[in-house]
């Protein structure tokens, strides 16, 4: 499917007459403006014949779905990985200035929230999940004249994910009900025995322990577990394996109810003829129609063209972070200087940078990083692809794109999703 722009950069409908386009490009006819998705610009005036298109966006907080159809066919599929280390990034952070300052090394001094936030202000890792779904809701927009867009805002009740009979009153009585704090309910809750020994290490000092750690983990009572003091001590020792895991966590049910309503808010101040429906509606369609359940699926289902003839592959989308502005290695040698974290532009020698699509040995890959001006490749799933990991020589790697913008996109087959 190649993608087409009028002169005044206007978006006309796709086309599959490869041969066609093949000779525009060669007579100077047209010229090439993005090569994923594959989209050319014409150089002359033309006639504009334009069909009705539906976009159907599968919002989520992790994947997000995308789907471009008209009544006979689809257009265009997308599947989206979003960012999930914003938490992770913005807490290491938080702890390396309490470090600073407590170390009374050079730091920034503390700030105190006593500043009133702007209306509709949402955490930074929602925020980024938001301007997610509209960059992706331009991208489509830009190379496809869209008619119609409707957003799946699937809302969540996470009372009722875990106690499915809860009504009334009960919504304002929270499960620590009762409790002075959030240690003595833990503590009630299991029993005030030692989760792992089961009381046989006969000691009778019990801790509250975090499953997941608590920088990115919290202290929600569903990631903290009860230990007697010989137990928690082995467990961050390493010398015994905890065989709980973690209870249902609702961070991806939180995520859809803070962002959901902001997504379709935002997208209808900026395009045109939005509309909005629900992840029960998106079900009954797909069941109904006998199709199997994917991200690139459930948005076809939302455009509402369910007969259209779907497309054979889709491309992947990966969001990732643009800079790493850490000014000095976090983890420095021992008893060593913290050394400078910015990393050159350049590979070496090479002109290679971060995230260029390149081919070696056969194989297409991303540049995810370099060790002495020798880069590492990684496939579009962030793996690496030398067993075991080792860097190349950055001269057999043959270049093929830059990265455009924060985003990763590869053109894939269905059947590898």
């Amino acid at each position: 499917m190649v993608y087409v722009l009028n002169k005044n950069s206007q978006p006309l409908m796709p086309t599959e007459r490869h041969g066609k386009v093949r000779r525009m490009l060669r007579d100077g006819k047209a010229h090439v403006v993005r090569l994923e998705p594959f989209t050319i610009q014409l150089d002359y005036s033309s006639g504009e014949t334009i069909q009705e298109i539906s976009l159907g966006i599968d919002a989520g907080s992790k994947h997000i779905g995308v789907s471009a159809t008209t009544k006979k066919k689809e257009l265009l599929a997308i599947q989206v990985e979003e960012r999930t280390d914003i938490v992770e990034l913005l807490s290491t952070r938080r702890e390396a200035r309490r470090t600073r300052r407590n170390r009374k090394l050079r730091h920034r001094a503390a700030r105190f929230d006593n500043r009133r936030r702007k209306e509709g202000w949402l955490t930074p890792s929602s925020e980024n999940r938001v301007v997610a779904h509209l960059r992706i809701i331009h991208l489509v927009n830009s190379i496809l004249p869209i008619a119609k867009t409707t957003i799946e805002v699937a809302q969540f009740d996470s009372q009722k994910i875990k106690n499915d009979k809860i009504s009334g009153v009960e919504y304002q009585q929270g499960e620590q009900l009762g409790f002075w704090n959030v240690r003595e309910y833990v503590l009630a809750r299991d029993g005030h025995v030692c989760q792992h020994c089961k009381g046989k290490s006969k000691d009778k000092i019990l801790n509250v322990h975090h499953i997941e750690g608590r920088k990115t983990g919290s202290n929600a009572p569903n990631n903290l577990i009860t230990l007697c003091k010989t137990c928690h001590k082995a467990c961050h020792d390493r010398e015994i394996t905890l065989k709980v895991r973690r209870g249902t966590s609702l961070r991806d049910a939180a995520a859809m109810s803070i962002m959901r309503w902001e997504v379709y808010n935002r997208a209808k101040q900026e395009f045109k003829n939005v509309h909005l429906t629900y992840g029960y509606v998106t079900k009954h369609t797909r069941i109904h129609n006998n199709i199997a359940k994917t991200h690139c699926a459930d948005a076809l289902c939302i455009s509402g063209n369910v007969g259209a003839e779907r497309l054979s592959w889709f491309y992947g989308v990966r969001l990732t972070r643009r800079h790493n502005r850490s000014l000095h290695l976090f983890k420095p040698k021992k008893g060593g200087i913290r050394q400078g974290n910015l990393a050159p532009h350049w590979i070496g020698k090479s002109r290679l940078q971060q995230y260029d699509y390149v081919e070696w040995n056969g194989q297409r890959a991303f540049v995810s990083g370099s060790s002495n001006g020798r880069p590492y490749l990684k496939n579009f799933d962030d793996k690496y692809i030398m067993t075991p990991k080792a860097s190349v020589n950055a001269k057999t790697v043959k270049f093929i794109r830059r990265k455009r913008g924060s985003m990763i996109i590869e053109q894939l087959l269905k059947d590898s999703i």
